[in-house]
């Protein structure tokens, strides 16, 4: 018998999910200052980064977004 609170058998599925996952490298404002297509993600970050004292760690940008395999 199992000590109480665990149970013998536990079994976990796995969701297979039909969607295909992505990935996007993080950018910091440098790059979304000379992007040729500005998205409007990456000028909100930059006009948040233009500010005195403004602290960031970049961010996603969908233009070099990936497929995972």
């Amino acid at each position: 018998m199992a000590p109480k609170g665990k149970s013998s058998k536990v079994s976990k599925k796995k969701e297979l999910s039909s969607r295909a996952q992505y990935t996007m490298r993080i950018v910091e404002s440098s790059t979304c200052a000379v992007c040729k297509q500005q998205c409007t993600r990456g000028l909100r970050y930059l006009a948040m980064m233009s500010e005195p004292g403004a602290v960031g760690k970049g961010v996603p940008c969908i233009l070099t977004r990936r497929k995972i395999h």
